[in-house]
């Protein structure tokens, strides 16, 4: 499985019209989690944001949301942003443009949100530039260190240096709150957390 940890220069050329990182003259590292809500990945990371008063910004499925809407309020409740992360988890490469405009827009009706993030990070450049229409006016979140924890190939210790080694302020890094990616988080995430803490980080969610 090939895909870059920390996104070039060229690829955020090429998708200019995304937001890649957040400007910041501070310590701050923006955490993001795809794919949820999860009855047990998600509540995991609750736990562990609270202990480290952190904020983060969750991209949610949405018929995960439907099925544990409990869990979507509760990531609410407790300050963090969400995000629609389509209502089908589609890909937009290998859909066509009106079933995959759709899906983002039946997911809207359940997540209020201006903050979109394809699934794959795959979408077309006619599919990007609808979403800034009025009837969507979304902005699309992309990352610049992608953590790796869905990828069952590498060590729960490589995902750990993945984040640790390629993050800095102003970084949007890309977890997962799901059952696949769930055993290389649960190990990353509480050392992350503990990491950039010790070193004078604030996590912040995504507002645009």
């Amino acid at each position: 499985m090939f895909y870059f940890v920390k996104t070039p220069f060229w690829l955020k050329y090429f998708y200019r019209e995304c937001i890649w990182s957040m400007p910041t003259t501070e310590k701050k590292i923006f955490l993001t989690f795809d794919d949820g809500p999860h009855p047990i990945a998600t509540p995991f990371v609750l736990d562990e944001l609270k202990k480290y008063n952190a904020h983060a910004t969750f991209f949610c499925i949405g018929k995960n949301v439907e099925q544990y809407f409990d869990l979507f309020k509760r990531i609410i409740d407790e300050g963090h942003s969400v995000g629609n992360h389509t209502q089908h988890h589609l890909n937009g490469w290998k859909n066509d443009d009106k079933k995959y405009l759709d899906d983002i827009f039946e997911a809207k009706k359940n997540i209020d949100s201006n903050l979109f993030r394809p699934p794959y990070g795959r979408i077309k450049k006619f599919q990007l530039s609808q979403l800034s229409l009025p009837k969507y006016q979304m902005k699309t979140i992309m990352w610049s260190v992608l953590s790796g924890d869905f990828d069952q190939t590498i060590s729960k210790e490589q995902c750990c240096k993945n984040v640790m080694q390629k993050s800095t302020s102003g970084d949007i890094i890309v977890f997962h709150d799901s059952e696949k990616a769930f055993e290389n988080m649960r190990y990353t995430l509480p050392k992350v957390l503990q990491h950039f803490s010790e070193k004078g980080y604030q996590f912040e969610k995504i507002i645009i």
